[in-house]
């Protein structure tokens, strides 16, 4: 596939914890991408297009197009197989594959229902978010969008009262997990850094607020979003999480990244 990696693009959200997953992948095995970010809503459009699904990350590599994180993280380790992800010792890489398919199934979208609570209430660091990259027009349309935008949002999330409850309780869960299950050398599954520690940090990444470029929500903050951040502060897997990425997150910047327009 090398030459593939000047035509390999990433189709993302900034910030996005299924994003970062991929995101992080990429980079921890150094492969060149360029990033097109959208903007959640107008995004679906153009994805349907490109990919058949509103859902991001996609991947394109030439002409063959790849969609969820999971799955581009196992055509990556097949095509970039170093270095590894997957546990070589069979045992170790089910249980590590079974770890990120609780992730990815149960604990992001309840890290994304229960952070998109805060973020719907503050449409401007929510335009912030997801918009800064672009055009001074395109930013000032979309924040002219969110009156609409808002409530699809909270329909597709399911963010009432009844499912963020769940979704609370759901974080603190996964967090204790870590906090108990990582080992002496502070991996979930074996002995060195895995697809299972990637899944288990980026995924639980928007409640932890670990410090990258990729995840760090920008500053100044609102107060709520503040007391988000505050409400997981002191939590041993919190505390894991951001240990995860001071050892494995890589901090370059790549070349080849974009914006779409």
């Amino acid at each position: 596939m090398s030459d593939d990696n000047e035509r390999l693009e990433l189709h993302q959200f900034p910030y996005s914890h299924y994003n970062e997953k991929v995101r992080w992948a990429l980079d921890f095995k150094n492969v060149p991408h360029r990033r097109i970010s959208y903007l959640p809503g107008p995004h679906m459009t153009a994805l349907r297009k490109l990919a058949g699904t509103s859902a991001t990350p996609v991947l394109r590599v030439g002409g063959v197009v790849v969609a969820g994180s999971a799955e581009i993280i196992d055509v990556l380790e097949g095509q970039y197989p170093e270095p590894p992800l997957y546990p070589a010792d069979p045992v170790q890489r089910r249980a590590a594959l079974d770890l990120q398919a609780y992730f990815d199934e149960d604990v992001a979208p309840a890290v994304r229902r229960a952070l998109f609570a805060e973020l719907l209430l503050e449409p401007a660091y929510l335009c912030r978010l997801f918009a800064s990259e672009k055009p001074l027009l395109t930013r000032l349309a979309y924040r002219a969008m969110q009156p609409a935008i808002r409530p699809a949002m909270r329909h597709m999330m399911k963010i009432d009262s009844e499912h963020l409850g769940t979704a609370r309780h759901t974080i603190r869960a996964a967090l204790d997990r870590v906090a108990t299950q990582a080992g002496p050398g502070g991996y979930l599954v074996g002995e060195h850094f895995s697809i299972a520690d990637l899944a288990a940090a980026a995924l639980l990444a928007p409640a932890c607020g670990p410090s990258h470029p990729d995840m760090e929500l920008p500053r100044p903050r609102p107060a709520r979003i503040e007391a988000w951040l505050a409400e997981w502060a002191d939590h041993p897997g919190t505390l894991w999480v951001r240990s995860i990425y001071e050892k494995h997150r890589p901090r370059r910047v790549l070349p080849l990244r974009a914006a779409a327009d």
